[in-house]
């Protein structure tokens, strides 16, 4: 457990990421991808085919070289670190000040601190009752139902899940006052790019609600923004592998807008609850070189991060929960 527990309290909450590497290097990284991608609700391959496949050819080939992308965005310092890891972190202490009443810890799905430890430590620290927020607010079979699985395998401590809160007005509200800041501290662009991370077409096919849940959040934040049909749009990012995804592209809608002499252009990611390599590498520099040689200026909005106003957010919806369940 990562952040100040309350010794009176014997309900806990307990902030989910999904996860990263203790250190920027090739072995941290290896272990870290052989993890995440071991899990079946992440590649649904069968095992025989899947796992010689991970760990002859994928994992020898991409470690090297995502772990030289992770240093390109790790935080120095004593509370330093992968960006993810810092400021989940630094979220659950900022949202433990919002609920002195409970015990706040944050957790990681893959990697460091492993959720069903976190469990178990809270448990024998006489917690009774956890509750689980997986820092997604866009309910998918990928990453939320993975953390379910996990709880479901909690044992004897009574465990509750917050599946997505896409449309929570804390939520929603928080995101736009963000964006509504940076516009006014940088001047507006001209056109806004809600950016998703990906997923496969056929997980939509089958009833994932990830798309239509991503599509009503950018809409209602656009819409406590006031801003007009024309001036923002929707893509998905970090494809891997050669089947389809979700749709349209981020790299292809840059591309669009610049073929339209769209010449700055905000992005956001929401999906994100803080950033991480597919937010500072992958947008906020990769994309951005990408855009620059089309003529154009993109400008990264942060992700809430540990903000006053997201672990305000966080505490509210929470506490809406806990009151739907006593």
């Amino acid at each position: 457990m990562t952040a100040t527990a309350s010794p009176r309290s014997d309900t806990a909450l307990v902030l989910v990421n999904l996860g990263t590497p203790d250190a920027p290097t090739p072995g941290a990284v290896r272990r870290y991808l052989g993890e995440f991608l071991h899990d079946h609700r992440v590649v649904q391959l069968t095992r025989w085919l899947w796992c010689p496949l991970l760990h002859f050819v994928i994992l020898p080939l991409r470690s090297k070289p995502v772990a030289h992308k992770y240093a390109t965005i790790w935080l120095p310092g004593d509370d330093g670190g992968s960006p993810l890891a810092v400021y989940t972190r630094r979220l659950a202490r900022a949202v433990q000040a919002q609920l002195p009443q409970l015990r706040v810890v944050d957790a990681m799905r893959y990697g460091n601190p492993a959720l069903p430890r976190v469990i178990d430590e809270l448990r024998e620290a006489g917690a009774k009752r956890v509750l689980v927020l997986p820092l997604y607010p866009q309910y998918s079979t990928t990453t939320t139902a993975s953390v379910g699985d996990v709880v479901g395998r909690a044992g004897d401590v009574r465990t509750r899940m917050l599946e997505d809160y896409h449309l929570a007005p804390e939520w929603t509200g928080a995101v736009a006052d963000s964006i509504r800041t940076h516009r006014e501290r940088h001047g507006g662009g001209e056109h806004l790019l809600f950016s998703f991370h990906g997923l496969p077409q056929r997980l939509a096919d089958a009833g994932d609600p990830y798309p239509q849940q991503c599509e009503a959040s950018a809409r209602a934040i656009a819409d406590a923004l006031g801003l007009a049909a024309g001036s923002w749009s929707l893509s998905y990012q970090s494809r891997f592998g050669r089947e389809r995804w979700l749709e349209p592209a981020t790299d292809a809608t840059l591309r669009a807008l610049a073929a339209r002499n769209i010449k700055r252009v905000d992005v956001i990611a929401p999906g994100f609850a803080v950033d991480c390599l597919e937010t500072l590498e992958e947008v906020s520099l990769m994309l951005a070189e990408e855009f620059a040689t089309l003529g154009g200026e993109l400008r990264y909005i942060p992700c809430l991060n540990d903000s006053a106003a997201h672990a305000e957010a966080l505490a509210r919806i929470v506490q809406r929960e806990l009151l739907a369940v006593d």
